[in-house]
């Protein structure tokens, strides 16, 4: 039998990046066994992609675990491993001027949804987990928790880093008025979008592109480049 690694996926959307690395596993073009699939919420429609592939899913629930700490923090349970003061001297996602106490309440509410994702994940002892359109920063403390002896956790950005990050890496790309477009696939770090890059692709932009035509030419490479990239990856592990 082929030897492949196993890894799991988040989504928080439509899932189509996630459906390219279905396929390609399917068709035997990465060597990848996908054994989970999670969600920040139960609306995602990757679930579906995931579950009529025969692949486990999972879902936690971030915005109701944001409103519990916000609105009843004693009503909720901080991991025993959570250290706020070493999380927060690592983290660069809120910055330390909008207050301690933000800074607190953001950190303490994702390590809650964090250690229920962790809770899913670690048994599967994953080589690999994939973001694929998970919208939800992920703090020092879930990413400690999974690079345990090396980077293991892979996105792919809508836009050329280091040019874009964000959530909006098309959009930004359009609006500042760019010839070319493209894609990345990085491994995650403490920043935002600033891990080590694995692959690009990059797009023409002519004058007649908008915005929706710009996104259609980023997908349909996104949709190359990340079986690409997570198939190098494999291999690096695999030998």
């Amino acid at each position: 039998m082929k030897k492949k690694i196993k890894a799991g996926a988040l989504v928080s959307g439509g899932g189509t990046n996630l459906q390219a690395i279905i396929d390609a596993a399917g068709q035997g073009e990465i060597d990848v066994d996908l054994v989970f699939v999670g969600a920040d919420n139960f609306e995602a429609k990757g679930l579906e992609r995931a579950q009529k592939a025969g692949i486990e899913t999972f879902v936690v629930d971030y915005r109701a675990i944001i409103e519990q700490v916000k609105n009843s923090p004693e009503s909720v349970d901080i991991p025993d491993d959570f250290n706020l003061e070493e999380i927060r001297g690592k983290q660069s996602l809120v910055p330390e001027s909008a207050g301690a106490s933000k800074v607190e309440q953001f950190l303490t509410s994702r390590a809650v949804a964090e250690r229920a994702m962790l809770d899913h994940i670690l048994p599967h002892k994953v080589d690999l987990l994939i973001l694929a359109g998970f919208m939800r920063t992920l703090t020092p403390y879930f990413i400690d928790r999974i690079n345990t002896d090396r980077k293991r956790i892979m996105n792919i950005h809508p836009a050329l880093l280091p040019a874009f990050p964000g959530t909006d890496g098309y959009g930004d790309t359009f609006r500042y008025g760019c010839r070319v477009g493209g894609c990345t696939v990085h491994f995650i770090d403490y920043g935002e979008d600033t891990g080590p890059i694995l692959g690009q692709r990059a797009f023409d932009i002519d004058e007649n592109d908008t915005l929706e035509t710009i996104k259609k030419k980023g997908l349909a490479l996104e949709w190359e480049l990340y079986p690409e990239c997570i198939q190098k990856f494999a291999r690096r592990i695999l030998g």
